[in-house]
């Protein structure tokens, strides 16, 4: 039997670049996102590969709707990915960019985080992947929701593992922090930029390895050790 896969934001980025990962390697794979021409255009590079939904995940009823609809399409899922996030400059924290932010990388990926661990644990077995950002290591003076949210995911992220480390059933919990990847999320030239097809590269072999948590790409395991450490009125500075 095949496996099957969700993939939560694959119409651009990380996340669509993930989901041909996976069907290349055999997975049967669903995947979200708001612009349904996006959807479509993956779903005909490979058809009997692609189950679509246009999906918002800031809206949380249509998220559980949304996700059993693609458990029973699917029959069985063996591997769940949150790539959807959001987040831009707030030098005056104005409400209007905080609230999505935080519905995106917060409210609505708890609600997809809660729905695939629980299916795990009925199913036996599964694996959950978040996708963060080295974002989450400190605070930030331009993007402070942005960078808080993705504190949150890291530390929500290692409460699940913990979790299913204490559970029978077969889950893994991976995180995966990239640093600057060359997407839409990416604001110019930015040090360490990564190249899309290097970090989910990289991404996806976390991901068949089963780790815990990664950083993307792998130089950003020493400079996430060493900021760290650095004074604030260092990191303020950046």
């Amino acid at each position: 039997m095949g496996k099957n896969a969700i993939v939560f934001g694959a119409t651009s980025g990380i996340g669509a670049a993930l989901a041909k990962l996976l069907v290349d390697d055999g997975y049967r794979v669903a995947i979200t996102g708001r612009r349904e021409d996006k959807l479509n255009e993956i779903k005909e590079s490979n058809p009997k590969k692609h189950i679509i939904k246009k999906h918002d995940v800031k809206q949380l009823e249509e998220s559980e709707k949304v996700f059993f609809e693609l458990v029973k399409e699917l029959g069985q899922v063996d591997l769940i990915i949150y790539s959807s996030g959001i987040g831009e400059p707030n030098y005056n924290l104005e409400w209007e960019k905080e609230l999505p932010t935080l519905e995106v990388n917060v409210i609505g990926a708890v609600k997809i985080y809660g729905l695939s661990y629980n299916l795990f644990h009925k199913q036996g077995y599964g694996h959950l992947v978040g996708i963060s950002s080295v974002a989450g290591i400190r605070g930030n003076h331009h993007v402070p929701a942005y960078f808080a949210s993705k504190a949150f995911q890291n530390n929500y992220l290692e409460s699940l593992w913990m979790k299913a480390k204490r559970s029978k059933a077969k889950i893994y919990v991976t995180d995966i922090a990239p640093g600057f990847v060359d997407t839409k999320m990416a604001l110019g030239d930015t040090f360490g930029m990564a190249s899309l097809e290097k970090a989910t590269q990289q991404i996806y072999s976390a991901i068949k390895r089963k780790k815990k948590k990664v950083f993307i790409t792998k130089r950003w395991r020493i400079i996430a050790c060493i900021m760290r450490i650095l004074p604030a009125s260092i990191i303020m500075k950046t």
